[in-house]
């Protein structure tokens, strides 16, 4: 009786195995690119039974049902914010050269949010001078300050920034903070208590939960801070002192805007703080009109499972095959997509010069790892490849030629791509794009190039290593 049972179940178990690998054949493919779609049916076919429970977990980069009704009760609330815009912006896209017109359209309709001139904006490469300034534009706030970002400390930066808010708070400013609950996990508890007690409006941003969300590493990756609707930072400095965990001194980049940009930063906090909390933020001075005190032409691009497509990803592949003489990009974390990686080895096979800067040191080894492994086919491309060598390069820009140029929160990865929520300041200005090649140029010589010789030398455990997390990043 026991073998007969032992041997039901073991047919029944190769029955499961097949339906598994039968069924996925259908529901993997759906809306997920090509090399995902391979990877999870090759993990399907070795390990049918694994490969379906974490599919459960992590297979579908979307947000539960509950989260998109809410998105499309935003999109109608947005709506008659974004058409004043438009209106308010429609000539500002005329005075775009006929070279960078087509992308700009691409941000509005990837973004929805219109090219925006008068701005100016100005690049803070030094950690302690943006917290310095962010700081004193607080201390300085009439109205309101909105904080959005990923990692919010109970830190020492973490505690001036929230003194300034409270302070501000008690002249009568309205504070608002967002912090992703999986970035500041460590410090929500203390956070939130600490600024809801000094009189800030304060929400973790998709908390822990399975009413809540379907996917725990879905998370909100943004960093935007907005005083009084006039000033506005974006970048990838979250509000925690410069050393990591790891030990590592991290370098970072913000760019501080004034000007109508800054209306669609505000514009994106306005949206994530009705996704978390159902509270649309109407009052009549949150959108200030009129503010042209410089002259770059700029525009937002928010990204995320929110959004139908992968706007960043679809940006980049059309700005470097319209590239003419140079591409540059700085990334602490490249996992990049093959349309990404074809545009590249195209570019550079037109006469584009093509360099990718990334860091040497890293706190995440499965990412160092998976990017290692297309480094062979960059250089063969002849994509100049360098390491920054002094600390960590958090640092994430682009360049394209001499009138593109951006800044944002999104790594160059399938997760910044896909399942992070990201925001991209694109800017159309050659002072802004001469700037931001001035900075990198430091960067080259406190970086070196990687010799195709010297990388093909490494030890064959290593391309191993490179290789299987190379395998294991689509599934993401």
């Amino acid at each position: 009786m026991h073998g007969l049972n032992a041997e039901a179940l073991a047919f029944m178990y190769i029955g499961l195995e097949w339906a598994i690998r039968f069924g996925m054949l259908f529901v993997v493919p759906f809306r997920r690119t090509p090399e995902a779609a391979r990877s999870w049916l090759l993990l399907v076919m070795f390990l049918p039974v694994p490969a379906a429970l974490l599919y459960l977990v992590i297979g579908r980069a979307r947000f539960p049902r509950w989260r998109r009704k809410r998105f499309a009760r935003l999109s109608h609330l947005m709506g008659r914010v974004l058409k004043g815009f438009s209106a308010d912006q429609a000539w500002d896209f005329q005075t775009l050269s006929e070279s960078v017109r087509d992308a700009a359209k691409l941000v509005q309709k990837l973004g929805y949010f219109p090219t925006a001139t008068g701005n100016d904006i100005k690049l803070l490469s030094d950690y302690q001078t943006v917290l310095d300034q962010m700081v004193a534009d607080i201390e300085g706030a009439r109205r309101h300050v909105h904080i959005l970002v990923y990692i919010f400390a109970d830190d020492e930066v973490g505690h001036r920034v929230t003194q300034a808010l409270i302070r501000a708070a008690g002249r009568g400013v309205m504070c608002r903070v967002l912090a992703d609950a999986v970035g500041s996990h460590w410090s929500s508890r203390n956070l939130l208590r600490k600024l809801r007690k000094g009189g800030v409006a304060a929400h973790l941003i998709l908390p822990f939960g399975w009413r809540r969300l379907a996917r725990a590493d879905l998370r909100n990756h943004r960093k935007i801070v907005v005083v009084d609707g006039e000033v506005g930072y974006i970048g990838s400095q979250n509000i925690i002192g410069c050393e990591s965990a790891e030990g590592l001194h991290n370098r970072e980049l913000v760019a501080r805007a004034t000007g109508p940009v800054v209306r669609e930063m505000q514009a994106i906090f306005v949206g994530d703080w009705f996704l978390e909390t159902e509270e649309f933020l109407e009052e009549p001075d949150l959108f200030v009109s009129d503010l042209k005190p410089g002259v770059s032409i700029a525009q937002v691009l928010p990204s995320g499972p929110d959004y139908s497509d992968a706007g960043l990803e679809r940006l980049l592949v059309a700005l470097i095959h319209r590239a003419h003489s140079k591409v540059v990009i700085a990334t602490p974390y490249f996992v990049p997509s093959e349309p990404l990686l074809h545009a590249l080895a195209t570019a550079v096979q037109r006469g584009v010069s093509v360099e990718v800067l990334l860091s040497r040191r890293t706190d995440n080894r499965l990412v160092r790892l998976a990017q290692g492994s297309y480094y062979a086919d960059l250089l063969q491309a002849g994509v100049i490849l360098r390491h920054y060598t002094e600390n960590f390069l958090h640092a994430k820009y682009v360049l394209v030629d001499e009138d593109v140029g951006l800044i944002g929160s999104s790594n160059l990865d399938i997760r910044s791509f896909l399942l992070n929520a990201e925001v991209t300041l694109v800017v159309y200005s050659q002072g802004f794009v001469a700037e931001l090649a001035r900075l990198h140029r430091i960067y080259e010589v406190e970086s070196e190039k990687l010799d195709p010789s010297i990388w093909q030398a490494r030890p064959q455990t290593i391309k191993i290593g490179e290789n299987l997390a190379r395998l294991v990043s689509p599934l993401l």
